[in-house]
């Protein structure tokens, strides 16, 4: 198993084994041109969308033109086929978060991914709080867990809870992760985090 990561704003992972190869986010809309490069170069099999925040699907519509099956789980269909518009960014100012995603183009189809999935040989992983329906992906004790956790200087944390869905649930979803057997765990915002960087976050939260 090969995976590389790529900084567009949001993390974007590329991974390659045995069952094919996977793309996971697509970053933000003004790096499309990048994606663009990285997806023609990389030739995925498909992408996976996390989550349907910006940052995170905002080059999904390049997949989709090049006929890259786009998957996510179901609850995050409305707002990457802009179906809905309610994005917490920037904070405190939906009006404004709305109207950005008004003008994101999207993809026309996305495919549904359930938790306990298969893909490319990544099983999906329910990762609620964030978003309803954000997904992570597992493979040989390693979790690509979107932002249901952030990486800092400080070590693991949670998006900033106006940034959430429900606060409450994110917190529940930290502990579910902390009591995953994992040896590393990659957040969609900067560099991985060890179990036991996992696990303090979670007593710290209880």
């Amino acid at each position: 198993m090969s995976l590389t990561v790529r900084s567009l704003y949001a993390n974007v992972f590329l991974l390659s084994g045995p069952h094919g190869r996977l793309m996971v986010d697509s970053g933000t809309l003004i790096h499309a041109p990048v994606l663009a490069r990285l997806l023609r170069a990389f030739r995925p099999d498909a992408l996976v969308v996390t989550h349907a925040h910006l940052d995170h699907m905002g080059g999904a519509f390049v997949a989709g033109r090049l006929g890259i099956p786009v998957l996510a789980h179901p609850l995050e269909h409305p707002e990457l086929l802009g179906e809905v518009n309610a994005q917490p960014y920037p904070a405190g100012r939906p009006a404004v978060g709305a109207a950005l995603a008004r003008m994101h183009p999207r993809p026309r189809r996305v495919e549904a991914l359930h938790p306990g999935e298969v893909v490319l040989g990544w099983q999906a992983v329910h990762l609620p709080g964030h978003t309803p329906g954000q997904l992570g992906l597992q493979r040989d004790g390693v979790l690509l867990a979107a932002d249901a956790l952030v990486s800092g200087p400080a070590g693991a944390h949670l998006p900033r809870a106006v940034y959430n869905a429900d606060h409450l649930q994110a917190r529940r979803t930290v502990n579910t992760i902390a009591a995953l057997d994992l040896r590393a765990i990659w957040p969609g915002h900067g560099g991985p985090l060890t179990p036991e960087q996992v696990r303090v976050r979670a007593r710290r939260d209880d």
